[in-house]
């Protein structure tokens, strides 16, 4: 994780699946739910709509300790299967996620970059810690789905 400026943090990593198989698991829900949500953060996804289009919305719903929680916005860019952009409204700002898929060899590397409204904003949001997790359980599924 690199703090690229005040507003700014990047996740870089790559994974051994195809761009195409990558860009699945972060579009369509029934992959999405299987890798998204940390393991370790006693969360249940209970809830998750992804519309991923220009202008298309997506909304998450999850259920911890007997309350809800929930992260939505809109998608800006979607150009599969290397670039996807969004926004995340729940905090009453509007921070700009891209996330980009460059594959070689096979392999795709996947840069996350979270543009936040303010420094405080990027200071105080704690869902970019949950990525190497994520990331972990993103490598776990991808491999237990057909490269073909």
């Amino acid at each position: 994780m690199d703090r690229k400026s005040e507003r700014e943090l990047v996740v870089t990593r790559t994974v051994a699946a195809p761009a195409h198989l990558v860009w699945r698991a972060w579009t369509e829900p029934e992959l999405f739910r299987r890798w998204w949500v940390p393991q370790s953060f006693a969360l249940a996804l209970v809830s998750c709509e992804l519309d991923v289009r220009p202008g298309g919305q997506y909304r998450l719903v999850f259920r911890h300790e007997g309350s809800t929680m929930e992260f939505f916005g809109t998608y800006l860019e979607v150009s599969a299967p290397s670039r996807l952009v969004w926004t995340n409204e729940e905090d009453g700002g509007q921070t700009v996620t891209t996330a980009t898929f460059a594959e070689a060899e096979g392999s795709t590397t996947v840069v996350v970059s979270n543009l936040y409204p303010s420094k405080e904003a990027l200071e105080s949001d704690g869902a970019t810690a949950a990525m190497p997790e994520a990331f972990d359980q993103l490598d776990t599924l991808l491999a237990s789905l057909p490269h073909g």
